[in-house]
């Protein structure tokens, strides 16, 4: 039996809100769902009533988060509300009773469950899992780890239910459209309402605005003329930025403290954090309780917190960010919850679901760097921030304040919180573990299947489906041509095509003959006709007519050109003016000559062309005219003869008959043709666009087999070795440890090898006391030359995966190692105390998942489980922060990518 709402509804002090129980509805109706509702507004309650719900059935909860800080905050709560040993922890750091029937993880976590591999963590079972709850489930958008979530989703059994939590985003009805379809039926559950209503306003140097009109549709007009001042002139922008200290007295007077600042810097952070320490937000009795707080701290954690941190801490100001010690920003949080810190000066991972509400949330920059350049925040970034402001059952308002700055001002804050949240979009990118774990149990077929279950296939199904019905439309007026074409006999119509075109160049060939017998003609003419005598029988060309006509020279006449015209009398009586061109023959002498000479031209013939009918005295002449002998020249014949042979062949060819339609049918065929190459083109635009993942995952597939870690599509021994690997590049892993080069390293060289391999320092700037031994150096050099072979292979497959061998940072793990003292080690490098926890973890991480991959020697795995236990100590591995529990420290295979990268991104 269900827990019933109102029995739910006993648990909480205030009413449960309409879309948390539509949500609880759904559930109760086997349906999975997707609560998409701003930041603040209360999902998390859909989540703890199935938790509630399994509890009380004697079911399992897994309860999954983007965060390893976010999970032990999570693992906090829920073992207040329901108990130490009802709840347990999986991160990469600890295992906390993971037999229990509330278990919260990280999402990476989860994923390998479902791979089913072979490590210790992945033993947990998914017997008795009713439900699993993916919190913060926008994370889907993100670009590094966004993939996890898909896998997730697609790989977990039909018959669990899933809860996605995320904040409000665009398109939230085609994440459901697609879980309904790769997982099962799927409700969305949305809203837009916040229990604590939130006021943006803005701030310059002349104080504190409203941000938005009346209808918070569009930019204050009081702000207006401002933007329109500041449009093109930065010096203007800047002389009209408040600092810091403004701000928060304007906070402080209006009475909007606690607050988040958020600035896009760890460094921004800590010298605001400097600048601001001599302003006290505490009153004398919080003042009092701080001192408390921080001398029970010390006691419990005398290597962490610098001087000017604790200074700031006495005045209720604090930094939060990732360069800090994780003990550190869990006490961070727990002061600002309990309300002895008035301001945190965070970077935005701070917004990734971290449970510290505010009163106000202010926004320092409205852009910033990334990986891709300068660039504004998108709105969903801002909406994550905002959502940080306003206390459910502390505050009426909740307050969210954009600052002027050099670059950005009240017009890109009006527009960034007017335009809505963005789409989720798919980030799926098969890895080299995704292709070795799929085809460790299913067929090549069958892992398709599985890639093309992706929600970036969806949505591609989705956003391609205009060019998919236009390559539809071409195969069909294709078809149609086709079948019209069928009823001809192509090959015939061919064969006549050729004879039209032989007739052509016949004909051709045939003017050719014709102008050069003229040529020849005209040239012998000449000389005959410059002595032409009255009488001299003619053979004169017709115009428009292939026959000459028989005729007699009587006389000339003068003409405007060298040749005078000349007038002649022809067999069917007609006088005629031409000139010498129009004669085509000279066929000898007339006999009665005397008779000519009797004859007299008609006064009316002046010109060339022109001609006149004869009279009885020109028709006895006329009629003693022979017929002309003019013969064409013999080739020009024989051309005549090879043209008509193919008009006969024409006449009697089958398709004679329809050669009316002959140019509709070569119309037809043209138009085939160019379907044809048209149809091609969309075609491989569309596979390319649509089977992109596809195409990566065989990318995949052939460096794998080229490096014998698949045998056709069954993995190898090398093949198991990368499978049992999680990283960002599991075959580079693979390939390093089954090279032997690392078999028989004491255990502080190989940790210190394990560190190159997963850790890239992208910062130019860093500076460090203790630098890889040469021994270390030496058991690196032979992984070198496998580098470079993968790094060109991947090149070639345009696989965008790191290859990791960077030994700039491995002197500090070789030391860290050895037993030196944090202390001593933080003093070694300008890196933060954060970045180096980061860095020591992912190290400890791969070292644990060595005694777990197959194949391995026992000598290196007994080392890898050596140089774990040398590196796994405070504040690498703490317990002290979480309740006193059966706790094991796992520091298993998890997220290897970090949560915020070394890398930062400083003004």
């Amino acid at each position: 039996m269900p827990i019933s709402v109102p029995e739910f509804q006993q648990l909480f002090p205030y009413q449960l809100d309409e879309f948390q129980q539509q949500a609880i509805a759904a559930l109760d109706a086997n349906q999975s769902v997707v609560v998409s509702a701003p930041t603040g507004s209360g999902k998390t309650m859909v989540g703890e009533y199935a938790i509630y719900r399994a509890l009380q059935n004697g079911q399992r909860v897994f309860y999954t988060t983007p965060l390893k800080a976010l999970s032990n905050q999570k693992l906090r709560d829920f073992q207040y509300m329901f108990g130490d040993q009802a709840v347990g922890l999986l991160t990469g750091d600890l295992s906390v009773n993971r037999a229990a029937p509330i278990l919260v993880m990280t999402t990476e976590i989860f994923r390998n469950i479902l791979y089913g591999t072979l490590t210790d963590v992945v033993n947990t079972s998914l017997e008795g899992v009713t439900s699993v709850i993916l919190d913060e489930c926008h994370y889907m958008n993100d670009r590094q780890r966004g993939t996890v979530w898909e896998e997730s989703i697609i790989y977990c059994p039909a018959d669990i239910q899933l809860i996605a939590l995320s904040a409000t985003v665009a398109n939230a009805q085609q994440l459901v459209d697609w879980m309904s379809w790769v997982h099962g039926p799927t409700q969305l559950i949305e809203s837009d309402w916040r229990p604590v209503p939130l006021a943006y306003f803005f701030a310059n140097a002349k104080g504190l605005f409203p941000l938005l009109n009346q209808q918070d549709t569009a930019l204050n007009p009081r702000l207006k003329a401002q933007a329109k001042k500041h449009h093109g002139h930065r010096h203007q922008r800047r002389a009209d930025s408040p600092d810091v200290i403004a701000v928060l007295q304007h906070l402080r007077g209006r009475e909007m403290l606690p607050a988040i600042y958020f600035i896009f810097s760890r460094k921004g952070c800590d010298r605001t954090v400097e600048s601001t320490t001599h302003l006290n937000l505490l009153n004398p009795d919080e003042s009092a309780q701080m001192q408390a707080q921080m001398e029970t701290f010390r006691q419990q954690h005398p290597d962490v917190g610098r001087p000017e941190q604790f200074a700031a801490i006495a005045h209720g100001i604090a930094a939060h960010h990732a360069g800090l010690l994780p003990q550190w920003k869990t006490w961070v949080e727990e002061l600002f919850q309990a309300g002895l810190i008035k301001v945190v000066f965070a970077t935005e991972t701070l917004a990734a679901g971290i449970n510290m509400p505010a009163r106000t949330t202010v926004i320092a920059s409205l852009s910033k760097r990334t990986d891709l350049g300068h660039r504004l925040l998108t709105a969903s970034e801002v909406l994550q921030m905002a959502g940080r402001a306003g206390r459910r059952g502390m505050d009426n308002q909740g307050y969210v304040i954009t600052v002027q700055t050099p670059f950005e001002g009240a017009k890109e804050a009006a527009y960034l919180a007017t335009i809505g949240p963005d789409p989720l979009v798919s980030q799926f990118t098969p890895s080299y573990g995704m292709v070795l774990n799929l085809l460790q149990t299913r067929t090549l077929d069958e892992s398709k299947r599985l890639i093309d279950k992706s929600f970036g296939q969806y949505i591609a199904s989705v956003q391609l489906s205009p060019q998919k019905q236009a390559i539809t439309d071409l195969q069909q007026e294709l078809t149609l041509l086709r079948q019209k074409l069928g009823t001809i006999d192509e090959e015939a119509l061919k064969r006549y095509q050729k004879l039209q075109q032989r007739l052509k160049e016949e004909r051709r060939l045939l003017k050719i003959l014709d102008q050069q017998a003229q040529e020849t003609r005209t040239s012998e003419l000449a000389l005959l006709l410059d002595h032409i005598e009255s009488g001299a029988l003619l053979s004169l060309a017709q115009p428009k007519s292939r026959t000459l006509i028989a005729s007699v020279f009587v006389a000339t006449i003068p003409s405007p050109g060298h040749f005078p015209y000349l007038v002649c009398l022809s067999q069917d009586n007609h006088w005629s003016v031409i000139s010498r061109s129009d004669v085509m023959h000279l066929d000898g002498q007339l006999d009665h000559s005397a008779k000519i000479q009797q004859l007299t031209v008609p006064s009316s013939l002046t010109k060339k062309g022109q001609s006149k009918q004869g009279d009885a005295i020109s028709l006895q002449v006329a009629e003693q005219i022979p017929d002309s002998t003019w013969q064409p020249a013999p080739e020009v014949t024989h051309q005549q003869q090879q043209l008509q042979a193919v008009k006969s062949q024409m006449h009697q060819h089958p398709a004679h008959t329809s050669r009316q339609d002959h140019s509709k049918f070569l119309r037809w065929q043209r138009r085939v043709t160019t379907l044809e190459r048209q149809l091609h083109d969309r075609e491989t635009k569309f596979n390319r666009q649509f089977q992109h993942q596809w195409q990566a995952f065989i990318a995949l597939v052939d460096i794998l087999q080229k490096f014998r870690g698949l045998d056709d599509v069954n993995p190898t021994e090398l093949g198991q070795i990368t499978a049992a690997f999680r990283g960002e590049n599991e075959l580079w892993l693979g390939l390093a440890f089954k090279s032997q080069a690392l078999n028989t390293l004491d255990p502080h060289i190989l940790a210190a090898v394990c560190a190159a391999l997963v850790v890239d320092n992208t910062r130019p700037d860093v500076w460090m006391k203790f630098h890889p031994s040469a021994t270390v150096q030496q058991a690196i050099k032979p992984l070198r030359p496998l580098r470079r072979q993968l790094i060109q292979t991947q090149h070639r497959y345009e696989v965008p995966f790191p290859v990791c061998l960077d030994t700039e940072l491995v002197g500090l793990v070789e030391q860290w190692a050895l037993g030196l003292s944090w202390s001593d080690l933080c003093d070694a490098t300008s890196l933060d105390a954060g970045d180096l926890v980061r860095i020591l973890r992912r190290t400890v991480d791969l070292l644990s998942q060595i005694p777990y991959v197959p194949y391995l020697s026992q000598e290196l795995q007994k080392n890898a489980r050596r140089a774990q236990q040398l590196m796994n100590r405070f504040p690498i591995s703490d317990t002290s922060l979480l309740p006193e529990t059966a706790v094991e420290v796992v520091m298993s295979d998890e997220d290897l990518l970090p949560e915020e990268p070394v890398r930062e991104s400083s003004p």
